[in-house]
């Protein structure tokens, strides 16, 4: 079994959702691994990593109202170090992931037609963010 890694950094400018699908698709393309698993790891506890509807740019906004509502930043939490918004994205990504797994057939990534691979960015301020992308033959 071959092995081909490479991590992928990623500014955010604050709390939104960064469609990464194109650099995950051009790093499996660079592998040149036809038939095989990427993995995707995210090493950070504030912003995670989610597979959803890449179309309607609707279903992003809900998603992001939805957790709003879910985790307030209005709430009181103990762990405030960083901000108002430090405690809640913890919360929204021990509720969301910071990996993924995704087949490669034929070279591409094999995802649904209305699937997009994005970094959901959970602070309020800009960050640079690590992304592990291992593909395994």
């Amino acid at each position: 079994m071959s092995h081909y890694q490479k991590l992928l950094r990623i500014t955010t400018t604050g709390k939104s959702f960064y469609n990464i699908t194109n650099k995950i698709e051009a790093i499996v393309a660079e592998s040149g691994v036809e038939t095989g698993l990427c993995t995707l790891f995210l090493r950070h506890t504030s912003a995670s990593l989610v597979i959803q509807e890449n179309a309607d740019p609707d279903v992003l906004v809900d998603l992001a109202n939805f957790m709003a509502k879910l985790v307030p930043e209005s709430a009181k939490y103990i762990h405030d170090a960083e901000g108002a918004d430090d405690m809640p994205a913890h919360i929204r990504t021990a509720l969301t992931h910071t990996s993924e797994h995704i087949p490669i057939n034929r070279g591409h990534l094999v995802l649904g037609t209305w699937q997009g691979i994005y970094i959901w960015e959970h602070r309020q301020r800009s960050h640079s963010r690590e992304l592990v992308v291992h593909i395994s033959e």
